[in-house]
């Protein structure tokens, strides 16, 4: 009965452990697949940008002096943020994405 138990709990645990596994792969693959498609953007002009996503929720001049476009939106409720660095000569030149997918 004891060899039962424990065989029960490690079984439980492994699941536990493989199942969380298995969503950060999913997630991780979720975010890479999302930088890539927003690396397409960097070196081309922010109109083609702003053709793509729409005009942009915010926007700001960053202690550089170049603007960075936001994108806020909600996907099943999580919010879901892109910012985009602007220079000078209206060229993409960075992003960040955060909690979208």
């Amino acid at each position: 009965m004891m060899k039962f138990k424990f065989l029960a709990i490690l079984f439980l645990i492994l699941t536990t452990f493989s199942s969380c596994e298995t969503i950060k792969k999913k997630s991780d693959e979720i975010a890479e697949k999302e930088n890539e498609r927003l690396s397409l953007f960097i070196g081309k002009n922010s109109d083609e940008l702003k053709s793509e996503l729409g005009n942009p929720t915010d926007d700001f001049l960053n202690e550089n002096g170049n603007e960075i476009l936001v994108y806020k939106t909600k996907k099943y409720g999580i919010p879901c943020e892109r910012k985009f660095e602007i220079d000078s000569n209206n060229i993409i030149v960075g992003f960040t994405s955060s909690g979208c997918f």
